[in-house]
């Protein structure tokens, strides 16, 4: 009787805790809510900048120190405030490309981000602040840039970009400039450049690298030329997957507005064929030649077949977006939930708990009673890690007092990294190892801050 009390007892206090979580979800959402009705969340058209016909003298004090320049000038200036840059992704990119593109006087800005602003941004995202937290970094962006030049017209698009809306959206404005963090985007905003005849200055930055490149601009390749196929999901890296150092961005996003400033003031681009790559390690730039213009080409080619937006989802197999995939590689019976794992756990049964995340990340936070062992080694083979894994087997092995299987279950950050271990562990089971059952513990160790620990660090 008193174990059927305490077992409910157990079950009401992981019920609280789902009820806690939800409630905490229901309320950022009302939050969200208020924040939308305050921001343009559908594409309108807007009329053309009127161009001006002279500086004035807050223009010229304002502007003096670029007015300087030979390569500038008041015409080079003009020609700024009279263009109109679309920014799609307010991130570790956007932030400062946008940043430089208001204060050198660009006459408008399309700030396009579909995402809110999380702590986990700040380090790297520089116009949003620990007050905008959970606002959509669209307007966090354009409040931001309006506070620092009130003359540049400044529109937020919270919304992603998509096959339907792209063409509507990007034939208002003059420059394109890519700042996603994702390959369908990326695939799609080329498109759309092609479509619709704009130049598209696109950069990427990922760990300590950056890359930075102009595409159909003055009879250059586009995007499609250079990779008409995707590259395979599971090769695919993203900041979330892999970090970045936030100032690496911040010097990709800080090239990508020279280029467009150059672009939009009639001096034009000088990489529109070329490659520019950053090493942050070594402090190093180097920049090697493009292949040109495909004839081949299927959007930009002599015959194109994709002549209008697709489905870059489905192109690509991966979705549009930079958060961190979430894979669906075992059968139900393969995979726990971290409230499953919790009340095995609480009974001191014995297991093994294996942590796949490389060292970095145990670095950062673990649970106190599991084993890593980087997916890497498993992977590889790494004769010391299997040699440990072997070892803390066996001696579970002894401790049961049986001949069943010794359950082995497997974390990681999100639950993608295990359910891959899962499978190489299966493999090895009564092989390279004694026999285990082996399952996965799903959402992994995030899930496991949201729902069961909230202490536990988030990362």
């Amino acid at each position: 009787m008193e174990e059927d009390v305490l077992s409910l007892r157990k079950q009401l206090m992981e019920k609280d805790r789902e009820i806690a979580f939800l409630k905490g979800k229901i309320d950022q959402l009302g939050k969200d809510s208020e924040s939308l009705r305050q921001l343009q969340d559908k594409i309108t058209l807007h009329a053309p900048l009127k161009p001006k016909a002279s500086l004035t003298n807050a223009d010229i004090m304002r502007y003096s120190r670029q007015l300087l320049l030979p390569e500038l000038g008041v015409q080079g200036q003009l020609n700024l405030s009279k263009t109109s840059v679309l920014v799609v992704g307010c991130g570790g990119l956007g932030c400062p490309l946008a940043q430089y593109l208001a204060a050198a006087g660009i006459g408008r800005l399309g700030l396009l981000d579909y995402d809110d602003v999380e702590l986990n941004n700040l380090h790297r995202q520089i116009l949003h602040t620990e007050q905008g937290l959970g606002q959509p970094k669209a307007l966090s962006a354009a409040q931001a840039l309006s506070r620092l030049n009130s003359a540049v017209e400044c529109i937020p698009y919270h919304l992603q970009l998509s096959p339907e809306n792209a063409l509507e959206l990007i034939q208002q404005y003059d420059i394109v400039a890519d700042c996603s963090d994702n390959v369908p985007t990326r695939y799609l905003v080329n498109d759309a450049c092609v479509l619709t005849g704009r130049p598209l200055v696109s950069a990427s930055a990922l760990r300590m690298e950056g890359q930075l490149t102009v595409y159909n601009y003055r009879g250059g390749p586009c995007y499609r030329c250079l990779y008409p196929k995707p590259p395979p999901p599971e090769t695919v890296t993203n900041c979330s997957d892999g970090g970045v150092l936030g100032v690496v961005p911040g010097i990709m996003g800080c090239l990508q507005a020279l280029e467009v400033l150059k672009i939009a003031s009639g001096q034009g681009s000088s990489i529109e064929q070329q490659l520019v790559m950053f090493d942050g390690q070594e402090t190093r730039f180097r920049s090697i030649r493009l292949r040109p213009k495909q004839a081949s080409c299927a959007v930009c080619g002599e015959t194109p077949t994709v002549t209008e937006l697709q489905n870059y989802e489905s192109f690509c197999g991966s979705a549009a977006t930079d958060k961190c995939r979430r894979l669906n590689l075992l059968p139900k019976e393969q995979r726990i939930t971290v409230l499953e794992y919790k009340s095995i756990q609480d009974s001191s049964a014995p297991h093994l708990l294996l942590d796949v995340r490389p060292s970095v990340e145990v670095d950062i936070c673990h649970l106190s009673h599991s084993l890593n062992i980087p997916l890497a080694s498993l992977e590889n083979k790494k004769s010391g890690d299997i040699d440990q894994l072997r070892e803390k087997i066996s001696a579970l092995k002894t401790q049961m007092k049986t001949d069943l299987e010794v359950p082995v279950f497997v974390v990681c950050k999100l639950g993608n990294d295990s359910q891959k271990a899962v499978q190489m562990l299966e493999k090895m089971s009564g092989c390279e190892l004694e026999r285990i059952s082996v399952k996965d513990i799903c959402g992994g160790l995030m899930a496991w801050a949201q729902k069961i620990d909230p202490s536990f660090p988030q990362y």
